[in-house]
């Protein structure tokens, strides 16, 4: 029982951190703000480049209009006094993977922009409109590099959608024109066999010739191009081949001549994301920004659980993998190849917004100064990637803004006391949202009754398939609509794979989300519990409950050839957060194949 409880409580956690939310499109919340003008006086400025000390920012329907020491103020507008403060630009991620509330959580956090590196097709267009707007919002702004450059069973195809892949002989240039058609702001291309990782497991990768097509085929159509890699070797072909940006710092040794060497040549850059690296190794510098107390009132319960969370055991522990990444930013900056700030956000032991801050700090140990670090979160990411309007506070540009206590160029950590968030010029609040969820509608009891042949939630927002793939493992798992369900129904749900050994938690099923997007929670206080029916192959089945920031809930199932109804009673079954219920699923976890049939699944 033991074993299985820890099988499902990394299946649930893999499907929220390993990418089940970010394929679907997430609609802005516009927060209401009375004004998007005012006047930060006799405030230390960091404009993106240099530190100004005594200065006025003067900012008027959203952008900033005046920068200077005697800045006259126009009647009417609010003074803010920044005696003791520094005010720097909006922070920028250079490196996320955005679902859920990625977006807010980024911007409580002072980090106003992310780039996404590799994310949901369905949201490039309403994340456009968003970052064009000058309007009240809740959320950071995105640029992302929509579907990746990846090859069939590649990295970026293990987490249980449907992405384009490059096969062997495919065009590396209409791949990409297809990908600039979808609203990608950049390309990124997956290069990693996990060969850097330790181990026998390898994974599909591009090849060479596929590699230095996608390259070419992006700069003739105008786009930036990053390679993500894990080992040095992928790092140095893939700069000779012209790639504009390393998306992290190999794991495998420090930097070598050749590859500082090249890097200076062709003028690449690298996103080391420290953040990640350092979770890698299973150290504790997501847990000590958990807590931090000059975070506190900014992060969730979910942005703490995250922190400090762990990459599962299919992922070999690095132990040097940090030590390399700081040595290699050291090289690297020594040379004068430039480093840009980004944290990964979206995986074990980091958080959006709260992380960047954690990788300033890391840079600054890697060898940058503070200011340094500070102009690699700001106008050097703006300017690589084109951002035009921010990352620099100055005249006629948006009034992206984050004010602080003390003086982060001569103390990178004074980021994290945060005074003031501005968006567009409107301010922010300070606190983080409470936990409240959304109940389900009185007499909604029909999650799914499949009588339309189709795998719909009338409840929640779907069924998904997985296995433990995005764990290091090999099991998989797909749903489908399956004519003639239980008692003579029209249909049913049938999820059918292979649990394989090998991974440490081998496992594989489906589940769906309560909530209007996955992982969304939802409050069931009020409801008695779940009933289904259920039939299958032999294996070792249980429920599984997510719920709060605790371990899911596992509770066993018992499951036969023949139809079997089930109804349990949330009474029954200790250890739920009825106000917080995230998602419900069935899994296996005997090695074997599985094939199991759901039909009639309600909350009653």
């Amino acid at each position: 029982m033991r074993r299985l409880r820890e099988a499902a409580a990394l299946a649930l956690l893999a499907l929220v951190l390993g990418g089940v939310a970010w394929w679907l499109p997430r609609s802005p919340a516009q927060a209401a703000a009375p004004t998007a003008s005012l006047a930060i006086r006799d405030v230390r400025v960091f404009d993106g480049e240099r530190v100004m000390a005594r200065t006025t920012v003067v900012v008027q329907d959203g952008r900033i209009a005046t920068v200077a020491p005697d800045a006259a103020i126009p009647a009417g507008l609010p003074v803010i006094d920044g005696q003791g403060q520094t005010l720097l630009p909006g922070l920028i991620d250079a490196h996320t993977h955005n679902w859920g509330d990625a977006q807010r959580d980024a911007l409580r956090l002072g980090v106003t922009t992310e780039l996404e590196m590799m994310g949901a097709v369905p949201s490039l267009a309403a994340r456009r409109t968003h970052r064009d707007a000058l309007a009240a919002t809740d959320e950071a702004d995105v640029w992302s590099s929509g579907a990746a450059v990846t090859v069939p069973g590649g990295h970026g195809t293990e987490y249980g959608f449907a992405v384009p892949t490059l096969e062997a002989g495919g065009d590396a240039d209409a791949f990409v024109q297809a990908r600039i058609a979808e609203g990608s702001d950049f390309i990124k291309l997956m290069i990693d066999d996990l060969h850097a990782y330790g181990g026998s497991r390898r994974m599909p990768t591009l090849a060479p010739a596929q590699i230095e097509a996608a390259i070419a085929a992006a700069r003739r159509h105008g786009k930036l191009s990053l390679a993500h890699v894990g080992a040095q070797d992928d790092a140095l072909h893939a700069v000779a081949s012209g790639v504009d940006g390393l998306a992290h710092a190999f794991i495998d040794q420090p930097a070598s001549p050749a590859l500082v060497a090249a890097m200076r040549t062709h003028r690449a850059f690298m996103v080391p994301t420290l953040s990640v690296i350092a979770g890698m190794q299973r150290s504790d510098e997501g847990a000590r920004l958990a807590a931090d107390p000059a975070l506190q009132a900014r992060l969730t319960e979910a942005q703490k659980a995250t922190l400090r969370a762990t990459f599962p055991p299919g992922l070999p522990p690095q132990p040097q993998a940090l030590e390399h990444a700081l040595e290699t930013v050291r090289r690297l900056h020594a040379a004068g190849v430039e480093v840009l700030a980004g944290t990964d956000a979206g995986n074990p032991g980091t958080a959006h917004g709260a992380s960047l801050h954690g990788e300033l700090a890391l840079l600054v140990r890697a060898g940058l100064s503070p200011t340094e670090a500070l102009r690699a979160a700001t106008a050097r990411p703006a300017a690589r990637f084109g951002l035009a309007d921010r990352g620099r506070i100055a005249p006629g540009l948006r009034a992206d803004l984050l004010l602080v206590a003390g003086d982060p160029s001569a103390d990178i950590t004074a980021t994290r006391r945060i005074v003031g968030v501005w968006k567009n010029g409107h301010a922010l609040t300070a606190d983080a949202p409470a936990r409240t969820a959304p109940r389900l509608p009185d007499g909604a009891h029909l999650v799914s009754d499949f009588e339309g042949g189709e795998l719909t939630t009338q409840l929640g927002s779907g069924w998904r398939a997985a296995g433990d793939r995005i764990m290091g493992g090999r099991s998989h798992a797909t749903s489908h609509w399956l004519a003639g369900g239980a008692q003579g129904s029209r249909g049913a749900m049938r999820t059918e794979g292979e649990v394989v050994a090998g991974a440490p938690y081998p496992w594989a099923g489906a589940s769906f989300s309560l909530g209007p997007t996955p992982m969304q929670p939802v409050d069931l206080r009020g409801r008695q519990g779940i009933s289904l029916t259920l039939r299958g192959t032999p294996n070792a089945y249980a429920l599984i409950v997510l719920s709060g920031s605790g371990a899911p809930l596992v509770h066993p199932l018992e499951v036969g050839t023949d139809w079997r109804h089930v109804q349990l009673r949330w009474a029954d079954l200790p250890g739920i957060d009825l106000s917080q219920v995230q998602a419900i699923g069935v899994v296996a976890s005997q090695p074997g194949p599985l094939r199991f049939d759901l039909d009639d699944v309600r909350l009653d």
